[in-house]
């Protein structure tokens, strides 16, 4: 089994708890924010997504969850993504206040290919890419809907 890291780091205007209790509860804004991001969503127990004609479902199960620190590790299992069988992803979280009152969001990511798949950078930075495009729209609901 391979297995790939990638770390991201996104500074953000929103406050460090705002943007955690978002990131944390993202389903709740599924219809509204990430539907676009993700072309199709359904929350029943999985998220399933599409990607042009290509489907996957995804099962998402919270690691740890600490809401003092704002950290949130959580895991995606059963997925068929980037064209190969990931064994699972793994995310963890760790969202700090910035001096300006915004927050800096660390984002460390694992990849666990099944058997001898190849997990390969570019591979690794189209999901990375997708990620940042959730933050980010995630970010632009909650500086226009503040009380939300």
């Amino acid at each position: 089994m391979g297995v790939f890291s990638c770390s991201a780091e996104i500074t953000s205007t929103i406050p460090a708890a705002n943007a955690f209790e978002a990131i944390v509860n993202a389903n709740n804004l599924i219809s509204e924010v990430l539907l676009p991001v993700l072309k199709s969503a359904e929350v029943v127990q999985d998220i399933t997504s599409g990607e042009g004609n290509r489907n996957c479902t995804v099962k998402h199960k919270v690691e740890a969850l600490d809401n003092e620190n704002f950290t949130y590790c959580y895991s995606i299992t059963a997925v068929d993504t980037l064209g190969i069988t990931l064994e699972k992803i793994t995310y963890e979280v760790k969202i700090t206040a910035s001096p300006e009152g915004g927050s800096v969001c660390k984002n460390a990511s694992k990849y666990f290919a099944q058997n001898d798949a190849d997990i390969t950078e570019e591979r690794i930075m189209s999901v990375k890419k997708k990620a940042i495009e959730l933050f980010q729209a995630i970010e632009a609901y909650l500086v226009a809907n503040p009380h939300d």
